[in-house]
C-alpha cells in the first residue's frame, strides 16, 4: 500500500493506493462510508488489487471521526451544496488519475454507504468513468442529472429493507436515471438492510451484514467490469 497525499483547496487529504502485482487492467477510486476508511473498505480495495485493479481508497475529510456523531457533522460540511460535495469527490478522482501507475488506464469508482452516494454524484456530474458501483448508497440528490449528462455505466446494489433508502427514493432514482438517458442496473436484495457488505458489529438497527448480498453484489461488480472492459 502507498499513501497518497492530495488536497481539495486548503483541505489536506490522504488516500491509500493498493497496487496489483501484475499490470493493472483499470483503476478504481474506492469511496468509504461516512466513517471514512474502515477495515471493511480497505479489504475491498485489497481484493480489487488482487484481481488486477489499481485501487485508491479516498479520504472524505482529512481526518478520522471519533464517533458517528462527529462523522455526521463532517459529512454535513462537505455535503452542504452539490458543488462542494462534488468538488471533494473530483479531488479524489484526480488524485488517482494523475498517479503514474494509472497512466492510460480506464477509471471507475465504487463506494459504500455515503461512498455509494458519492459515486452516483460523480456520475451525475458527468465524470469520465467507465463504471460506477454503489453498495447500499443513498440515492437522493440535490442536483439531479441532466439529459445525456451521464456517461458511466451504473450499477446500484441495494438492500430492500434499508430504512435509509425507502422505495419512494428508489423509484425517484429510477425515474431520474431514465430521464437522464443513463445506462443503469439496479440489484435489490430482499430483507437486506443498510451496510450489508460490512461484517463488523454495528449497534445501529438500520444496518446489518448479509453474507449472501455481499457476495452477490461483489460478483456483480466484477461482472460489470468484465463486460465494459472485456473479459
Amino acid at each position: 500500500m502507498i499513501e497518497v497525499s492530495y488536497a481539495d483547496g486548503e483541505v489536506a487529504l490522504t488516500g491509500t493506493l493498493h497496487v496489483p502485482d501484475s499490470t493493472p487492467r483499470a483503476a478504481v477510486v474506492v469511496f468509504p462510508t461516512i466513517m471514512n476508511p474502515t477495515q471493511s473498505v480497505s479489504d475491498k480495495a485489497a481484493d480489487l488489487a488482487a484481481n488486477g485493479y489499481l485501487a485508491l481508497v479516498a479520504d472524505f475529510y482529512g481526518a478520522v471521526p471519533a464517533s458517528f456523531d462527529e462523522a455526521r457533522d463532517m459529512a454535513m460540511g462537505i455535503r452542504a451544496t452539490p458543488e462542494t460535495y462534488r468538488r471533494r469527490l473530483r479531488a479524489s478522482l484526480k488524485a488517482l488519475a494523475t498517479r503514474p501507475e494509472a497512466a492510460g488506464l480506464p477509471i471507475g469508482a465504487i463506494g459504500f454507504c455515503m461512498g455509494g452516494q458519492a459515486v452516483l454524484e460523480l456520475a451525475r456530474d458527468g465524470a469520465p468513468l467507465f463504471a460506477v458501483v454503489s453498495f447500499h448508497g443513498l440515492l437522493d440528490t440535490d442536483a439531479p442529472a441532466g439529459s445525456d449528462a451521464i456517461s458511466a455505466r451504473i450499477l446500484v446494489c441495494h438492500g430492500d429493507a434499508d430504512p435509509m433508502v425507502p422505495r419512494s427514493q428508489v423509484m425517484a432514482f429510477w425515474e431520474e436515471m431514465d430521464a437522464a438517458g443513463a445506462d443503469w442496473h439496479f440489484h435489490s436484495y430482499a430483507g437486506v438492510k443498510h451496510g450489508f457488505t460490512n461484517p463488523a458489529p454495528n449497534p445501529n438497527p438500520a444496518t446489518g451484514y448479509n453474507a449472501s448480498a455481499d457476495r452477490q453484489s461483489w460478483a456483480a461488480m466484477y461482472a460489470l467490469f468484465d463486460e465494459v472492459l472485456g473479459a
